[in-house]
């Protein structure tokens, strides 16, 4: 099987494992209101990226609405690892060409002091982001520790992919 066959098939497990964990209720995005309401929160980055602005990290922005339901787990749980995102490098490019600086990135631009979260649809067109972002997930539900992760991903993707992005290594 191919590096690539092997990526989807882990990921497809991985979505279907979070399916269960972080799909309670409808997503925000699917909500006519919420669609509305996030409307008048869109911009573009410099890149090119849509970026949306949301109330909460439990509000998911409206572009995901036309998005199939792997993309919207995907950022689902992003929304709920945001902490161990911001240590998880991306290897897809994405530090040079999008000035991301971690995964979380590639879903989240900004938490704001409020509460409010700017979210980025970089991840909406990234498998690597996507499946980096499930896999971290994933090993945090299995208990693992954020460098165990981290060490993890970076044996897993430093061959074959993009320079990471410049994410500092955890202490811990």
């Amino acid at each position: 099987m191919t590096k690539s066959a092997k990526s989807i098939v882990l990921a497809g497990a991985i979505c279907c494992s979070l399916l269960a964990g972080c799909s309670s209720g409808p997503p925000a995005a699917k909500q006519p209101a919420a669609a509305e309401a996030a409307h008048d929160h869109r911009s573009h980055a410099a890149n090119g990226d849509l970026q949306e602005t949301t109330a909460s990290l439990q509000e998911l922005p409206s572009f995901l609405t036309a998005q199939a339901n792997e993309i919207y787990l995907a950022y689902k749980a992003a929304s709920t690892i945001t902490d161990l995102l911001g240590w998880i490098p991306c290897y897809c490019g994405c530090g040079e060409s999008a000035g991301h600086k971690s995964n979380l990135n590639c879903f989240i631009s900004e938490i704001k002091a409020d509460g409010s979260v700017v979210w980025d649809d970089h991840g909406t067109r990234c498998g690597v982001c996507m499946e980096i972002a499930l896999k971290a997930a994933l090993m945090k539900q299995e208990g693992k520790t954020v460098k165990e992760i981290r060490t993890t991903i970076d044996a897993e993707y430093k061959t074959g992919y993009a320079k990471p992005t410049p994410t500092p290594m955890p202490s811990v």
